[in-house]
């Protein structure tokens, strides 16, 4: 596998989303630590298993995000983080956004598009946390430039 991109969109109940250097989304998913003390312990063993990651791009901030961006430093790996507003100004217009129910409803939408366009197994369901982290992915690869812009079937 050559470089591979993580996004993260943290919390308790974090997404994760990972991504080529084709800017192709490999995998993704959700997943409930229940509370931080476990989080804390289980992101070394997240990155631990991850090869070739060269990118971590972070949704979200305070001390959960800390452990992350800590972590990800001690493993030498480049680090990114983007509140929420950030990127979805570049997927959403400012309608799909006018309420959280609105916008996890386009997230998903789009996030099916991404799982589509890259050849990623299809979900039986989709948590709104992996649905994020795959638009966050996406918004990283675009944004570090292993993607030079908008792949056409996601193109608005």
């Amino acid at each position: 596998m050559k470089d591979t991109l993580l996004a993260v969109d943290v919390g308790v109940r974090t997404g994760l989303a990972l991504y080529g250097f084709d800017g192709k989304l490999i995998w993704y998913r959700s997943h409930n630590f229940g509370k931080s003390s476990r989080l804390r312990r289980g992101v070394p063993v997240i990155l631990a298993e991850i090869p070739d990651m060269v990118w971590v791009v972070l949704e979200g901030s305070g001390t959960l995000a800390e452990v992350w961006v800590r972590e990800a430093e001690k493993r030498h790996l480049n680090v990114r983080q983007v509140p929420a507003e950030v990127w979805r100004k570049h997927f959403f217009y400012p309608r799909e956004q006018r309420s959280a129910v609105l916008a996890k409803r386009h997230a998903d939408e789009m996030a099916r598009k991404v799982i589509d366009w890259s050849g990623a197994p299809r979900p039986t369901s989709l948590r709104h946390d992996a649905a994020e982290a795959i638009l966050v992915g996406l918004w990283g690869v675009l944004d570090v430039g292993w993607l030079k812009e908008m792949p056409p079937p996601l193109k608005r």
